[in-house]
């Protein structure tokens, strides 16, 4: 009696769908990166602290820019009080524990920041941070 050996099917690894994954998880980190980039670089200079720390943004966290002149950006769009209100309370709806980081310059008139934060919370937004930047040591 003669038997059939089969032979086992060999393991191969498909190895286009994973530099398809690779490389779309790369457009993507690329891409976020860009984005979070694009908030610090507007022409606000935060203010200097013994104890701050140059802030590293949170997944979702919103960054709201007060320049020198009083003017709140908001992803590189100029906002009135009213706007940035609409803004903020349609993303309140959505996420309750929303994060908001303001970056106020360090010449604007306080008052500015203080409408920004009742802005927020108007909104119902009580998750806000301040950015500032640590002090460069001189050598």
């Amino acid at each position: 009696m003669k038997f059939q050996t089969k032979e086992p099917e060999s393991a191969d690894f498909p190895l286009a769908p994973m530099i398809d994954v690779v490389f779309l998880l790369l457009i993507f980190f690329i891409a976020t990166m860009q984005f979070s980039q694009s908030e610090r670089e507007l022409n606000v200079s935060v203010p200097v602290a013994e104890e701050g720390a140059d802030a590293h943004q949170t997944v979702g966290e919103i960054i709201v820019n007060v320049r020198e002149s009083g003017e709140v950006v908001v992803d590189n769009t100029e906002m009135t009080q009213d706007q940035l209100f609409a803004k903020l309370t349609r993303i309140a709806a959505v996420h309750k524990n929303q994060a908001i980081r303001i970056r106020g310059d360090g010449k604007v008139e306080y008052q500015r920041i203080v409408e920004v934060i009742d802005v927020c919370q108007k909104a119902g937004i009580p998750n806000i941070s301040f950015a500032t930047q640590v002090q460069r040591k001189r050598n």
